[in-house]
């Protein structure tokens, strides 16, 4: 299955709630009017658009009706297509300028973190990227078993300690052995507990200090792993991680089994926030990097514009 056919099938409920709801209104509407705008609004926001996002899409399509003169209702799916992608803006890849570079992922139990770190680490190496991993997540036990299968299955080393142990510390091992073995990309597990943001927000201080005295001036991602089945309740997450930390990217789980993958689209517009990979599929290669277009091709049904 080539990359965009994956990408397409994986989005299958995200279409089906969408691109469906879509074309059953316009294709019942022969003229443009606010009784059309109303119904494609709500179709929006029932499909975890939000109603901020919904509404301001629902603008611009006004606007850009205007500038463009169109008249008949199926016209208005293309323009649809060009809004999103708009807002989605630019793709942002990895910015790993620097050897090595570092990856911090963070998110609560349960989105898929760890598979997220071992899929990237196996993309990386296949890739020629010498990774090593860094088991900082150590709230619990389970969370460093974990992450020592994936390592084993990408392929890539892993600095571990035992449960309860400082994460900064093993960020500072990790970047240690880094340095030894001349790796190209640390990753670190790191905390993604909410309940107590103090903690949190002291933890990831405290690692942030360490990587900033043991590599200044070298490139760090931090990534946000979010379930796209929790719908709105991920941009909700997205903003309490945002005010802890700053997040450079997001990665975007289990599209494949959610028709709610309309919820990248409010995180980019409402917090400026990249998503920078998206969650297609169980395999180990069913992570992929993000594309705007493909994805809003994916949930348009590959229609050319």
């Amino acid at each position: 299955m080539g990359l965009f056919s994956k990408i397409k099938a994986g989005l299958k409920k995200t279409r089906n709630s969408i691109s469906e709801g879509i074309n059953s209104i316009l294709n019942s509407f022969t003229k443009i009017d606010e009784e059309l705008f109303e119904e494609l609004e709500e179709i929006l926001v029932m499909s975890d658009i939000g109603i901020n996002t919904a509404s301001e899409i629902c603008d611009l399509l006004r606007q850009k009706i205007k500038e463009t003169g169109t008249k008949n209702p199926n016209e208005i799916r293309n323009l649809l297509k060009e809004i999103i992608i708009e807002i989605l803006g630019e793709d942002e890849g990895l910015c790993l300028e620097t050897k090595p570079s570092v990856i911090l992922v963070i998110g609560v139990n349960g989105v898929g973190k760890t598979t997220s770190i071992g899929k990237i680490a196996a993309g990386l190496h296949n890739n020629g990227k010498k990774v090593v991993l860094g088991a900082a997540d150590t709230f619990r036990a389970a969370a460093i078993d974990q992450l020592a299968i994936w390592a084993q299955r990408a392929g890539v080393t892993m600095v571990k300690s035992v449960e309860g142990t400082d994460p900064a510390s093993v960020v500072f091992d990790t970047i240690a052995s880094a340095k030894a073995h001349g790796a190209d990309v640390i990753i670190c597990d790191t905390a993604g507990r909410l309940h107590n943001k103090k903690n949190l927000m002291d933890e990831l201080a405290k690692i942030n200090r360490v990587i900033a005295r043991e590599l200044p001036e070298h490139s760090v991602e931090t990534l946000l792993v979010l379930d796209a089945s929790t719908g709105q309740n991920a941009v909700n997450q997205a903003k309490e991680f945002n005010n802890v930390t700053n997040i450079t990217g997001i990665i975007l789980t289990k599209l494949d089994g959610t028709a709610k993958g309309g919820i990248i689209i409010p995180i980019k517009h409402e917090l400026g926030i990249p998503v920078k990979f998206i969650g297609v599929g169980e395999g180990i290669d069913d992570l992929q990097p993000f594309s705007a277009r493909e994805f809003t091709d994916g949930i348009f049904e590959g229609e050319d514009l």
